[in-house]
């Protein structure tokens, strides 16, 4: 008990000159704080809105091209594009898909949650331009060796004085000038970033859209072509009994009859593959939306048709199409964001100078903290120049000036990649309807011969594998047909994609 026990006047004896002597050198340090703030206020005015590093331009200009080449006649107009392309396929199911896709698809999420990234890390770049203020408080206790003992052996003393205290509190505040605007280039690189990761955002939605649109058409084209092979397979297998009936008869050979029989089993076996694909489009329609495989497969497993395409489709042109892709638009604040970073690099060449305060109490006894003859004060401008850092800066600036050269680089990929798709989507577009044209034109053929072969088999001037070639061949151009209808529409699709239409009105990173 005696280790923690100070006589009262001993205790206020060693207190007093502790404070003393803290306040002697909080004294002397704060003099020269005095004589220094002048200087730094007026280095402070004078660099103020300096800012170094390149101001950013802009992204070079890439294309002049007032339409585009490969746009078929009579197809497209340069009328505003709608966003949710889908709707103008008039398939409420597909709709639906596409909106569940949006509200629960993992991708998105997972793109979401990077926007609230870019976002906090554009927050936590902007307090740097604030001061650091914090709070602190101590508890102090020591004990002091007899000096005099050193001088007498023979003093008869104990040996030391008996613990000391101290209570400390009080507060402090830093703040490095941003002189040379390094803090004010990396807010700006912050915000590009934030931008661009939005505009990711945005592309995922555009991605999605498009794969969810053509998984669900590919899904009514394999149905519609199953329930060809089906109707096939039953006609085939209804002249199979007739031609057995006439072999029973002696009116046909054998043969006839193995010919029609080797036809219904190669029928057959073409609807195993068609049933995998369902399938796998059923899975991979759940899985983009968000849902475990099979989810899907009552809703979606009967037969529909395919979606219906607008009479015309709205493209704009080139430019309206490079301020619309978000993938155009990501790469160009990538490449403001390198701009800025130069500059960060650059403003570590100068000094960097931060103010420091300090307010604090110090007492031997917590009842006599907070008083005015306890209270100290502290105010500290801190220069700080690595002017000698052997080459240290100019390669971090060089590193940032190249990756402005490849961000550069990347985004004039970027805009020709965003060209070529849109002009090989047209291309393929137009030349699909030609296509669809042309078989609907061979499936009406298809469709009167086989007609009038089946009259000329029940009249008896044609033989049953006449007829069963000829319904063949109908029902081969029918599924071609149905093939192409639905090749069109995922090549409307995939022009809806390279547009970069889905997206607008949509992206949120909640």
């Amino acid at each position: 008990m005696k280790l923690f026990d100070l006589a009262a006047g001993e205790r206020g004896v060693v207190a007093g000159r502790t404070e003393a002597v803290t306040r002697r050198r909080f004294s002397r340090v704060s003099q020269v704080g005095s004589i220094l703030s002048p200087f730094a206020a007026a280095l402070t005015l004078l660099l103020a809105g300096c800012t170094v590093g390149p101001d950013y331009k802009g992204a070079p200009s890439t294309t002049h091209a007032s339409s585009f080449r490969r746009a078929p006649d009579g197809a497209v107009s340069t009328a505003p594009s709608v966003a949710a392309w889908w709707i103008a396929l008039g398939d409420p199911q597909l709709t639906a898909l596409i909106d569940a896709g949006i509200a629960n698809s993992p991708d998105l999420r997972a793109a979401q949650a990077r926007v609230r990234q870019a976002r906090a890390g554009l927050s936590q770049q902007k307090s740097n331009e604030l001061p650091k203020v914090g709070a602190s408080a101590a508890y102090l206790r020591t004990r002091e060796p007899d000096l005099s003992s050193l001088s007498s052996s023979s003093s008869g003393s104990s040996g030391g004085r008996g613990p000391v205290a101290l209570y400390v509190a009080g507060f402090d505040a830093s703040w490095e000038l941003d002189l040379f605007g390094g803090t004010r280039r990396a807010v700006e690189a912050a915000s590009a970033e934030a931008d661009a990761s939005e505009a990711d955002l945005a592309d995922v939605h555009v991605q999605l859209a498009a794969e969810i649109g053509s998984a669900y058409v590919g899904l009514r084209d394999q149905q519609q072509r199953m329930a060809i092979v089906r109707k096939s397979a039953e006609l085939e297998e209804r002249v199979l009994t007739l031609t057995e009936q006439r072999r029973a008869r002696g009116v046909a050979s054998q043969l006839d009859v193995e010919r029609v029989r080797t036809q219904v089993e190669n029928t057959r076996n073409a609807l195993i593959p068609l049933d995998a694909q369902i399938a796998e489009s059923l899975d991979e329609l759940a899985v983009l939306t968000g849902r475990e495989p099979g989810a899907l497969d009552d809703m979606l497993n009967a037969s529909a048709p395919l979606p219906m395409l607008p009479q015309t489709i709205a493209v704009g042109d080139p430019a309206q199409l490079l301020r619309r892709r978000p993938d155009v638009r990501a790469a160009e604040r990538r490449l403001a964001s390198q701009s800025a970073q130069i500059g960060e690099r650059e403003a570590d060449w100068f000094p960097k100078v931060t103010l420091f305060g300090s307010l604090s109490f110090s007492a031997a006894d917590p009842g006599h903290l907070v008083r005015k003859n306890n209270f100290t004060w502290l105010t500290v401008p801190y220069l700080q120049w690595n002017a000698f850092d052997f080459g240290r800066t100019k390669a971090r600036v060089d590193q940032s000036r190249a990756a402005f050269d490849e961000a550069q680089a990347k985004y004039e990929s970027t805009v020709l990649g965003a060209l070529r798709d849109a002009d090989v989507a047209l291309s393929r577009y137009g030349h699909e309807r030609e296509n669809v044209v042309s078989l609907r034109t061979v499936e009406s053929s298809a469709t009167l011969a086989a007609t009038l072969t089946e009259q000329r088999y029940r009249a008896g001037t044609a033989t049953a594998l006449d007829w069963l070639d000829a319904e063949r061949t109908r029902y081969t151009a029918e599924q071609n047909r149905i093939q192409s209808d639905a090749q069109l529409i995922k090549d409307y699709v995939a022009l809806q994609k390279s547009l970069g239409l889905g997206w607008e009105g949509m992206v949120s990173a909640q």
